[in-house]
């Protein structure tokens, strides 16, 4: 966990007085985060993982909900539905005249370019490069594996250095890389005055932990890389709607999607079913739903800069931006009773010391 911050301090929740004398509020806005131990401020909730069958006009209803509630990050990616939602977010910027207001987010494979063109951006705030190449030996090949790997990190720091150069972006992280990756990438960037990456894009839910709660705070102490986290729902799986197995039209039953539906068919995925019961009845005794308390339970944990949030509907979206409210309520008792249902607490070199 990162250091405890101050009670002054924007990462925790807080409520503030708006409009009339007297009216109080909670909002995403109140809850804004340093992005690792950089300069850029997020809101703690942001906007992604867009949906194939989201439609553009839906896209920007999401976007727009989004703002209005205080949301200041969008991200976005080349793969997401092809594109089309860097198509909704440019019309969806074009209605705001403070580009300074949002912070736009995007993950490259292929370029960068094509993105700001759908964008029609001169810039993104971060850009991340997403996944390791498989055709580079980024793992090494058999005969020189700690060259190759290094010669790899080293072209992607060098490109990334090249894009703020250029303009094209303010800052750069990395997405599902390793943590010896990024520490690479962060040693050669001091070793030949390159910029280092700021954020990892990390999978984080009540179901997968060790990563975020472990090894990225450990970076974080030691080079400030922050961690923005995706899936808070474990692709649905949290949200309760796969308690009796797999309704027509979920995700898990789409085409593309029959990994979901194993998994949530399988030994692992009955026992995170029967978890998931028991979290129902702490989220009914909090007066919030499941995946509220999902969602509020990664945002109790204050090494993460910001929750990414999946939604098709407005309903959906307004539903988990309502986990903003849960969180004072998670207390060391609730959390404690989280953990013991879940099972998986991992545990940091420093937690076994103590």
């Amino acid at each position: 966990m990162y250091p405890e911050p101050n009670t002054d301090s924007p990462a925790r929740l807080s409520t503030r007085q708006t409009g009339s004398p007297g009216m109080i509020y909670t909002s995403v806005l109140s809850t804004f985060r340093n992005l690792g131990k950089s300069g850029l401020r997020v809101s703690c909730l942001g906007l992604g993982e867009y949906h194939t069958l989201t439609l553009s006009i839906i896209a920007e209803q999401l976007m727009t909900l989004a703002y209005e509630n205080g949301i200041n990050l969008f991200d976005t990616a080349e793969v997401y539905a092809a594109g089309k939602p860097q198509h909704s977010l440019n019309s969806f910027s074009v209605l705001f005249h403070r580009r300074s207001s949002l912070v736009i987010t995007t993950k490259i494979y292929w370029g960068l370019r094509a993105s700001l063109e759908r964008l029609q951006l001169e810039y993104v705030d971060v850009v991340f490069a997403n996944r390791p190449d498989p055709n580079t030996p980024m793992e090494g090949d058999p005969f020189n594996t700690s060259k190759s790997r290094t010669f790899i990190i080293e072209e992607t720091v060098r490109a990334m250095t090249h894009v703020i150069n250029q303009g094209m972006a303010m800052y750069w992280g990395t997405s599902r890389w390793s943590p010896m990756e990024i520490m690479e990438a962060y040693s050669v960037a001091r070793q030949f005055n390159l910029i280092p990456p700021i954020c990892e894009q990390a999978e984080y839910h009540m179901f997968q932990r060790e990563k975020v709660e472990v090894q990225l705070p450990e970076l974080f102490h030691k080079i400030g890389v922050g961690a923005m986290t995706w899936s808070p729902l474990a692709c649905g799986i949290i949200s309760g709607k796969y308690d009796s197995g797999v309704p027509p039209y979920s995700r898990a039953s789409l085409k593309g999607y029959q990994w979901l539906k194993d998994k949530i068919l399988s030994e692992e995925g009955r026992r995170q079913q029967a978890k998931l019961k028991e979290l129902q009845a702490i989220a009914e005794r909090l007066g919030c739903t499941l995946p509220q308390l999902a969602i509020a339970w990664c945002l109790r944990n204050e090494g993460v800069s910001s929750v990414l949030l999946g939604a098709s509907s407005t309903d959906q979206l307004m539903e988990n931006i309502g986990a903003i409210q849960v969180l004072p309520k998670l207390s060391s008792s609730i959390i404690h009773e989280v953990d013991s249902i879940l099972g998986n607490k991992p545990y940091s070199k420093k937690d076994y010391r103590s």
